[in-house]
């Protein structure tokens, strides 16, 4: 395959999301520099596996792949984006992952072995703007994705939608909002069934033709009368001083955490339930 080639566009030249993950790769660098400085080799290792699984391929990538699809120069720019943090990052990886990233990275770059090549530097480069419009839009897409399992609808499944963007920054992200949302257009006969206000924008879903409502409010309820349950028995336990008196402390601790656990399904199947139509 091509190798990456050339020096990395102007900063003008790069979206909000190619600034947001060169931001965190600097932010990376700088990072695991210093751990390797100071033999901490766990905490590095940890760093770089959480930046390449969490904020490269399952935030990067993904937000990507709307631009990638469509083509044309800022499909360029992003490719050329995801070679420099792939040739970054795994040069950071050598040291503790040898053999595989020399096998990827001189496929990659077409160098002659990572071994040799420069160690990365910490280029100074930070956005915290892009960072906060990307943090915007992860918040959007895992507050919605929420939702969508809490409703029991399959990730694949496509949902009608009306996003209320316009003015945010989240304006420019759409595409891929809706790509990884599974969210299609409204369409003519759309009416919203759900309504998410989430980070200053609004999402609303038009459920109607994908979630059988009675069925749905009859299986919440009945998740709700086993959490209530759970609850009046630990409270039962806890309010019992015999009880109290000679039980250890790791069991009346097992239950005070029962007792949180149902507190906390206790309020998101109420905040189902009031986000279901009534009919």
């Amino acid at each position: 395959g091509a190798t990456i080639e050339g020096e990395l566009p102007p900063v003008e030249r790069l979206s909000a999301t190619d600034r947001w993950i060169l931001s965190r790769l600097n932010a990376t660098v700088a990072r695991v520099d210093a751990y390797y400085e100071d033999y901490q080799f766990a905490k590095l290792s940890d760093a770089l596996f959480h930046f390449a699984w969490d904020e490269v391929f399952d935030w990067y990538v993904e937000l990507s792949k709307t631009t990638f699809q469509a083509g044309g120069e800022a499909a360029e720019v992003s490719k050329r984006v995801l070679g420099e943090v792939l040739d970054v990052t795994l040069r950071l990886l050598h040291p503790v992952v040898p053999f595989v990233t020399e096998t990827l990275w001189t496929t990659l770059t077409g160098g002659e072995s990572v071994v040799i090549a420069a160690w990365p530097s910490d280029s100074g480069f930070r956005d915290a703007d892009a960072e906060r419009e990307i943090e915007t839009v992860q918040s959007v897409i895992t507050e919605v994705r929420r939702f969508r399992a809490d409703q029991g609808l399959q990730p694949g499944q496509r949902v009608p939608a009306r996003l209320t963007l316009a003015g945010s920054a989240l304006a420019a992200h759409e595409a891929a909002v809706r790509q990884l949302l599974r969210l299609q257009p409204e369409g003519d006969s759309f009416t919203a069934t759900a309504t998410l206000p989430v980070a200053g924008v609004e999402v609303a879903l038009d459920l109607s033709g994908v979630i059988d409502f009675a069925a749905e409010r009859k299986r919440l309820a009945k998740d709700l009368a086993a959490a209530e349950k759970e609850k009046a028995q630990a409270n039962a336990k806890l309010g019992n001083e015999a009880f109290l008196a000679k039980a250890p402390d790791h069991v009346v601790d097992k239950i005070r955490g029962r007792l949180a656990k149902a507190d906390e399904d206790i309020a998101r199947i109420q905040a189902q339930l009031e986000k279901l139509p009534q009919a």
